[in-house]
């Protein structure tokens, strides 16, 4: 029976589901929102209805250029400021994004299509960069020490690189802004922000949240271009650029790669993913099961740490694809922001026509869709949860980033075969293993990979190095490790 109480908890759920009342649609540049050299609007468009959310401004190349120079205007001061008044901001749009919780899910889920659960996870985590980066930027460190000859002192500072340049993609609009923005900010640097036009509305809240928590002007500038290339272009030949940090495709990492070196631009990049996810013979059936649940379909599966390839040991073949199956069947579809729906919408139809297309060439080549394999009928970017049995190891499917609700299980007999073929890719940025402590630890040792999780369905942390080996990246984000990225080392000789 639905009580009262009832109603007023479900009314005020939906109201807490309700995205910002101010949209930020311009260009933010030297602290001011302004609009662009251009008449050129941007629509952004709801990927579960289709509909019209807003339009914003797109920026020239001018603009883009003039977002540099704010930034480089800036950097002196900001570089200057104490690393506890740095801190203290931080932890003031840690508190901000915290309170604004609900409505920056609601925003997420409105321009990018995933689940309002995945949207408030993202909240928390993309935050979490925001407090843990607050701590960090007071724990930067140096080196005083005798030369080995004894002619010297050797001083080691660790300085601010410079002016950043930050492309973030349209998966995680809120934490692969924080991510990037919070250590640049800790290190001392100043920055510009060109997140991906699919999502740009969250990039342009999390800068008006650093604005609100006492950033001062010049020192995050905010860009939305389209076509991007000529426009980062331009912003990596600009001599006060010295940092690039992107997330993206490969494709696109290799181009800018090729952008940043005319410059010598120091470049962090976290690229595509091709995830192993491993069940050895000694495995939990139940915990395997539910990780899988976890690594395939956080954020609908548009994840570079999704679980991409599920290899299974031949004693565990019938009962892990039963269950896995049954918990994918039972996985409920539709608009993100009804909180009946586990899996919203893909970012728009052109990319659940590419996993569509995946899932058909794999079916043509032998596969066997046990749950889904078809786009639903109607309005919406949907793909349904995808269960795919008889995948051979060499299979097209196995070869790329899906991007999409879709597990393709291949069978192994040998911890060595499963190995081989988990290796057996150009992308190397994160595995799953679930076995026996022994041999799971064993087999993680064995995986070329960035990243691995043992027993875990996902391992995304702040306080830990996130990143890539082989064509998967450069550089590691969080962690300790994250604020050094925006950091030089200055060695001074000093003869007292």
């Amino acid at each position: 029976m639905t009580t009262l109480q009832d109603v007023d908890r479900a009314d005020k759920d939906r109201e807490s589901r309700a995205i910002p009342d101010a949209l930020f649609t311009e260009l933010y540049i030297a602290g001011q929102w302004r609009p662009p050299g251009s008449s050129e609007r941007i629509e952004v468009h709801n990927p579960a209805t289709g509909s019209l959310i807003a339009t914003v401004a797109n920026a020239t190349v001018a603009d883009c250029e003039a977002a540099v120079a704010a930034a480089a205007d800036a950097a002196a001061s900001w570089a200057a400021r104490p690393p506890r008044h740095r801190s203290e901001i931080l932890r003031r749009a840690w508190e901000i994004m915290v309170a604004e919780r609900a409505s920056l899910a609601a925003l997420i889920t409105t321009e990018n299509g995933k689940s309002y659960a995945d949207a408030q996870a993202e909240i928390d985590y993309a935050a979490e960069f925001f407090r843990w980066f607050a701590e960090e930027a007071v724990r930067i460190g140096g080196d005083y020490r005798l030369s080995p000859e004894g002619d010297k002192r050797i001083v080691v500072s660790r300085e601010p690189i410079g002016v950043a340049v930050l492309v973030t993609p349209w998966n995680f609009p809120a934490a692969m802004a924080t991510r990037k923005l919070a250590p640049a900010l800790a290190a001392g640097c100043t920055a510009v922000v060109k997140p991906a036009t699919e999502t740009p509305l969250t990039a342009g809240a999390i800068v008006d949240i650093l604005a609100r928590a006492g950033v001062p002007a010049g020192v995050v500038n905010y860009v939305t271009p389209r076509p991007a290339g000529p426009a980062v272009r331009a912003m990596l030949h600009h001599p006060a650029v010295r940092k690039l940090s992107f997330t993206g495709s490969t494709e696109v990492g290799r181009l800018l790669l090729h952008e940043a070196a005319d410059n010598i631009v120091s470049a962090s990049m976290e690229l595509g993913g091709n995830a192993p996810f491993l069940v050895l013979e000694s495995a939990d059936i139940g915990a395997a099961v539910a990780g899988a649940m976890v690594a395939k379909m956080r954020n609908g599966g548009c994840a570079c740490t999704a679980a991409n390839r599920f290899y299974v040991h031949r004693s565990l073949a019938d009962a892990f694809t039963r269950d896995f199956a049954e918990a994918m069947r039972a996985t409920t579809m539709g608009p993100g922001l009804d909180p009946a729906n586990a899996l919203g919408a893909l970012i728009s139809d052109a990319e659940r026509n590419k996993v569509a297309a995946v899932v058909a060439r794999a079916v043509d080549e032998g596969a066997i869709a046990l749950v889904g394999g078809h786009p639903p009928s109607g309005p919406g970017a949907f793909y349904p949860p995808t269960v795919l049995a008889g995948v051979h190891p060499d299979a097209a499917i196995t070869q790329r980033e899906i991007f999409g609700p879709v597990a393709p299980i291949i069978v192994f007999d040998t911890e060595d075969e499963a190995v081989d073929w988990a290796n057996r890719t150009q992308m190397g940025l994160v595995g799953y293993v679930y076995g026996d402590a022994c041999s799971a630890m064993r087999v993680a040792h064995r995986l070329q990979a960035g990243m691995v999780a043992v027993n875990k369905g996902v391992l995304s942390d702040p306080a830990a190095p996130f990143g890539g080996i082989k064509q998967s990246g450069l550089g590691r984000e969080g962690g300790s490790e994250g604020i050094e990225e925006y950091l030089e080392e200055k060695y001074i000789a000093v003869d007292f």
